[in-house]
């Protein structure tokens, strides 16, 4: 009886114990890791679509001046605004202008910010392109980039050497007996010292960027697309000037350009030989004036040292061969010349031989 009554009470324990067990809570399962961050988005800053606005700005300013001037006058304008740029300012800006254009490739920016989604090959990749900057070029869609850069920049250049072929050669024409501009042509400039200090000065005055076509260039930027252009392609090698416009794009393109990357977007749109050759430009300019007497010899200054020598170095900063620098390229172009236009050339060879002597 006993036993009986305690396998009962065993067999109700146990019954009970099951029921508890098929009530209880389950262990809820482990929660899934955290999804990894979206990657930054493409972030250039303000600063290098100013510093672009200066160069594109400038360009299209002296992209006005044609031959055929009508007075001694329209000379001197376009010696103002042939002069009014500052070297160092106008290099950067036409690296900032290419890290722009490049971002207009989509080939580009899409191979760049595959390597975004990883934040560990992000930073590696955005280290690797401020340690040295023709890693850039190496990244994929590179040579669609570079062609869009090449392919711009160089229209750029062309349309300064036909101004600068344009009216090189009116400045002989209006020397001819029958060209009724020939009587104030040939008069001497007045106040030839004060218009020399007047384009110094001038060089010497850091440009302004456009509100305007620095809005433009910034939402060109970052939106990826509004400058019209067609797809082009530049194979390796590329200049050092390029190889910086796809760097500047590259850290923009990894999130890595914005506002707080200044200093290093800045750092990469200097460019010492993009410089050098704008600098001595405008000391050809100045060797030019300062030999210049009549207005017709004012008229070769422009043509040779501010159309032709801005050709000249635009294209050095996209032509990965040795071009004519603004120095040899008086020496070499000034057969034929009248006597005085001889002389501002020879004067500006002069200051060349003195200046290369003298390192």
């Amino acid at each position: 009886m006993i036993n009986a009554q305690a396998s009962r009470s065993l067999a109700l324990a146990v019954l009970a114990g099951l029921v508890l067990v098929g009530c209880a809570t389950p262990e809820p399962e482990p929660a899934p890791p955290p999804p990894p961050p979206p990657p930054p988005a493409l972030s250039l800053n303000s600063g290098v679509a100013e510093a672009a606005s200066i160069y594109v700005t400038f360009m299209r300013d002296v992209a006005q001046i044609e031959a055929g001037f009508t007075s001694a006058e329209a000379i001197q304008a376009a010696i103002r605004k042939g002069a009014a740029y500052e070297p160092a300012q106008l290099s950067r800006g036409m690296i900032a202008y290419g890290s722009i254009l490049a971002l207009q490739s989509p080939e580009f920016v899409q191979g760049v910010r595959s390597f975004a989604p990883d934040p560990a090959i992000r930073q590696e990749v955005v280290a690797r392109i401020v340690a040295d900057p023709a890693y850039a070029a190496t990244l994929p869609g590179a040579d669609a980039a570079a062609g869009l850069i090449i392919a711009t920049i160089g229209r750029d250049s062309s349309a300064m050497l036909l101004i600068a072929e344009a009216v090189e050669e009116d400045a002989y024409t209006i020397q001819g007996r029958n060209d009724p501009r020939r009587r104030w042509a040939t008069v001497a400039v007045a106040d030839r010292s004060v218009r020399l200090d007047g384009a110094k000065a001038l060089s010497a005055v850091n440009m302004l960027p456009s509100a305007e076509e620095s809005a433009r260039l910034f939402a060109a930027a970052n939106n990826g697309s509004g400058l019209t252009l067609s797809p082009a392609r530049a194979g390796p090698p590329y200049t050092p000037a390029v190889v910086r416009s796809l760097a500047v794009a590259a850290l923009a393109a990894l999130g890595a350009g914005g506002e707080d990357a200044r200093a290093n977007t800045e750092a990469l749109t200097v460019e010492q030989g993009s410089e050098f050759c704008l600098n001595m430009s405008k000391l050809m300019l100045f060797q030019c004036l300062a030999a210049s007497r009549p207005s017709f010899e004012d008229m070769f200054c422009v043509g040779r040292h501010v159309a032709r020598d801005l050709a000249t170095c635009t294209a050095q900063n996209i032509t990965p061969v040795p071009l004519e620098s603004p120095a040899t390229a008086v020496a070499g172009g000034v057969s034929g010349a009248t006597p005085v236009a001889a002389e501002a050339a020879a004067a500006s060879t002069s200051a060349t031989s003195a200046l290369n002597g003298g390192r």
